[in-house]
């Protein structure tokens, strides 16, 4: 009984296993990895942009849910009103007609927030759409200074005499193994 309880937990075990390894075999290290800061740059605008676009779409989310509910206030209260209004004027008591002013001032109050409300995501729509087109410009202008500063090193690449220099030493995937390009394949340092 013993060994069938001890299998089990070597199976569960081994299951485990097999799961982190699968999961870090995903896990890429940097210096694994032959990224320039450019690209580094480029990512880490990219994460920007779309952290940005959620934020927005979470604002708008809750203007929403906002909106939504003020009109569901303001339809429940108008039903209400509507149930007093119905009730012909001389048949009216003094509460029902405290209570139709009072839905009256209640009405009221939403709809004021309501249009608050529909100007500030007015308001918020003009200023991302200005945020937008600083982003554009700022994007354009480095995009143009990084064209720009590649064509300078192709200029200065093409206008420099072709030599044939020797290729730096590279590792092997392992990094065991320290190659020279020297004199070939036939290279006697190896």
């Amino acid at each position: 009984m013993d060994v069938s309880i001890c299998s089990q937990q070597c199976v569960s075990l081994e299951k485990k296993v097999d799961a982190h390894n699968v999961k870090t075999a995903d896990v890429v290290s940097m210096a694994d990895c032959s990224i320039t800061i450019e690209d580094i740059e480029g990512e880490l605008s990219k994460i920007e942009r779309i952290q940005n676009i959620l934020v927005r779409r979470e604002s708008e989310l809750r203007y929403m849910m906002d909106d939504i509910q003020l009109c569901r206030e303001i339809t429940r209260l108008k039903k209400e009103l509507q149930k007093i209004i119905s009730i012909p004027e001389e048949a009216k008591s003094s509460e029902n007609r405290e209570r139709e002013e009072e839905l009256l001032q209640q009405i009221h109050k939403l709809v004021e927030t309501r249009d608050f409300l529909v100007e500030d995501v007015e308001f918020e729509r003009l200023r991302e759409r200005e945020e937008d087109r600083e982003m554009a410009a700022f994007l354009q202008s480095k995009l143009t200074k990084t064209l720009a500063k590649k064509n300078h090193s192709l200029q200065n690449q093409q206008v420099a005499p072709q030599s044939h220099p020797k290729p730096g030493p590279y590792l092997t995937k392992t990094g065991l193994t320290l190659l020279k390009d020297c004199c070939g394949l036939n290279c006697s340092v190896m």
